[in-house]
């Protein structure tokens, strides 16, 4: 991703300006007051320039919440709130912009980029990595369920998966595949590294989808879906949506890898042998290691049991202010942890924009609209056809934070126009599947790239494969996982 808009085409620069000029001068749609219809051009230009990235996704959103602010009168207020009587447009205008900063979401996504730090600057996350590597890799197919577990102890506290598959399980295995003489652009890497780097990215996209901190997408879904509907989801009711689901898979993935990207090493001992001396040069745990997974632990546990004593941002804080205490990490590596500030600052003017979308009243309408066209669907085959189709659509997205932020609103909008469908089961039947979806392409998600960049997946095994799990996933998904959502709430 360029960071300056020097190293973009000019033509991105100016995409998204041009699209909400046009946009804004298309004829308001009947049914639409004309400030709504602008501030949806506004928006769609953002979601152009999060797709075209010619600036960071951060400098996009914070472009966008400031240009409304600035035209409020126009874009953000009906007249009638104009003309109410000690209404503010200036001050009312400021507090619309800044409200994402006060989200409590955005604040988890914070607090769960903290955890990933203490893993990083404790080394906490690579030892695990390589005592599941020594423990199991005798074999190649226990090796494959090392790398998934791996990811699923660090998912619920690592809100990107680009900085826990990536980051921190990907620089573990690429020293694997040689000890087997298994090379990447090298018709070698069948023997082993083939098989593994996609076992680490199918792993990572089911985590995603399994817990809602494993990914910030989806707690940036969260907080739009309760700023469009009003519905809710916490950590316990996300995780008990698709547990059956992604437990399975999870169980899976490695056997399914072995049999549709079958490794031709079999067995043997040198990984576990390399792990074994890796582990002898960390030497023994340390206390800052032992108080971290203490500190994770009664943390999982206030976020699934303690939503009604403590709020799950909050918990995140107090966490980072037990590591600060305790010298995990210190404020200079909060403050240098540019991947947090960046997330942060994005999160929270996008949640202001999909906000503003509602409050202008254009998502009812867009329902509305959109509802008439297909109200005459069985509200649980809309439910799956809406599900099918944002899942499809990712192939046109390479963020999953695009996205969440380009379709979730229409798709929820839409939703909410169909007489007799339950919007509760909707939503825990979609979110959960923006995980599943990195698997697709090899631009789905962060750390698709980076094993697409290993030279052991090439292109057309990494579209093939990403076809057949993706259709795995979405299938099991909705055969597995709606009986259940129907079961349970």
């Amino acid at each position: 991703m360029n960071s300056s808009a020097q190293f973009s085409p000019r033509w991105k620069l100016f995409a998204p300006l041009v699209i909400a000029i046009i946009v804004a001068l298309i004829p308001t749609p009947e049914g639409v007051a004309p400030h709504a219809w602008y501030f949806f051009a506004i928006f769609l230009g953002c979601v152009v320039g999060l797709i075209l990235e010619p600036l960071p996704g951060a400098v996009i959103g914070l472009i966008g919440v400031t240009l409304i602010a600035l035209l409020s009168p126009w874009v953000l207020f009906s007249p009638e709130q104009l003309a109410s009587e000690g209404f503010n447009p200036a001050n009312q205008a400021f507090s619309w912009a800044v409200s994402g900063f006060t989200n409590s979401t955005v604040w988890l996504i914070f607090g769960a980029f903290m955890f990933a730090l203490g893993y990083e600057k404790t080394g906490l996350g690579r030892r695990i990595s390589l005592w599941l590597v020594k423990a199991m890799g005798k074999r190649t197919l226990t090796l494959g369920y090392a790398v998934m577990i791996s990811d699923t102890i660090l998912a619920p506290f690592t809100p990107s998966n680009t900085a826990r598959s990536a980051g921190t399980i990907y620089p573990v295995i690429r020293n694997l595949p040689p000890l087997y003489d298994s090379h990447p652009n090298d018709p070698s890497m069948k023997r082993m590294g083939s098989f593994l780097m996609w076992t680490a990215l199918a792993s990572t996209c089911v985590t995603s989808s399994l817990f809602l901190t494993a990914m910030a997408p989806n707690l940036l879904a969260v907080a739009l879906t309760e700023s469009t509907t009003g519905i809710q989801i916490n950590w316990g009711q996300w995780f008990m949506a698709i547990a059956p689901v992604g437990i399975l898979m999870l169980l899976l993935v490695p056997l399914l890898c072995y049999w549709l990207c079958a490794p031709e090493v079999k067995a043997g001992h040198e990984i576990s042998d390399w792990a074994r001396d890796e582990l002898k040069q960390l030497g023994a745990l340390t206390r800052k290691e032992i108080v971290l997974v203490l500190m994770v632990v009664t943390a999982l546990l206030l976020w699934i049991f303690g939503g009604g004593i403590i709020s799950a941002s909050l918990v995140g804080l107090v966490v980072i202010c037990g590591m600060l205490l305790t010298g995990i990490v210190t404020w200079d590596d909060i403050l240098n942890n540019n991947a947090a500030w960046n997330t942060f600052v994005w999160f929270a003017t996008l949640v202001a924009l999909a906000g503003g979308l509602s409050q202008v009243g254009f998502v009812n309408w867009f329902g509305t609209v959109v509802g008439g066209q297909i109200s005459h669907f069985n509200p649980l085959m809309a439910m799956v056809a809406l599900v099918v189709l944002f899942y499809a659509l990712h192939y046109f997205f390479a963020s999953i934070t695009a996205h969440v932020t380009a379709l979730l609103p229409v798709i929820l909008a839409a939703a909410s126009g169909i007489a007799g469908l339950d919007m509760q089961m909707f939503v825990l039947l979609l979110l959960p599947t923006l995980g599943f979806m990195g698997i697709l392409t090899p631009y789905g998600t962060g750390p698709s790239p980076v094993y697409y960049g290993s030279g052991y997946l090439p292109s057309a095994l990494f579209w093939r494969l990403g076809a057949i799990f993706g259709l795995i996933f979405l299938v099991a998904w909705l055969v597995i996982g709606l009986p259940w959502l129907m079961l349970v709430l």
